[in-house]
C-alpha cells in the first residue's frame, strides 16, 4: 500500500478497508483480517492498525467477537457511504466552489462539464 502524507497512516488504512467493504470483498457479519494480518499486508506496525479497526469500531463499521477477531458489522456500507457523502461535503465541495469562482466557472458550465465526464465515464 502507498501512503501520502495528506492523510495520517491509520485513516488511510481506515480507507482501505472501508473499500473492501464498498467493493463486497469484505461481506457483512464476515471476518475481516486480523490486526497482525492487515499489519503484515500493508507493511505497517500493529499498533497502527490497531487504531485504524478502533476507528472502524466506533464508526460501527466493524466489531469485535471476543477471541473470534472483527466483523462487518450490519449496515457498514452505509455507514461507509454516510461517512464519505459528509467528508466530501465538507472537504471537498469547499474546494470546488473556490476553484470554480477562481476560474469562473458557473453552475450551468460544471454542470455541462460534469454531464460531458459522466458519459465519457461509461
Amino acid at each position: 500500500m502507498n501512503f501520502n502524507g495528506k492523510k495520517a497512516i491509520y485513516l488511510q488504512i481506515a480507507d482501505y478497508i472501508c473499500d473492501k467493504v464498498l467493493l463486497g470483498e469484505y461481506k457483512e457479519e464476515e471476518r475481516v483480517p486480523s490486526v497482525r494480518e492487515t499489519a503484515a499486508d500493508v507493511e505497517v506496525n500493529s499498533n497502527t492498525v490497531m487504531r485504524a479497526y478502533d476507528w472502524l469500531q466506533s464508526h460501527d463499521i466493524i466489531y469485535t467477537k471476543r477471541g473470534l477477531g472483527y466483523f462487518v458489522s450490519t449496515g457498514a456500507q452505509q455507514a461507509i457511504q454516510s461517512l464519505r457523502k459528509t467528508e466530501f461535503v465538507e472537504e471537498s465541495v469547499p474546494d470546488l466552489l473556490r476553484t470554480m469562482q477562481t476560474l469562473g466557472i458557473g453552475v450551468d458550465e460544471l454542470t455541462q462539464l460534469l454531464t460531458k465526464a459522466n458519459k465519457q465515464a461509461v
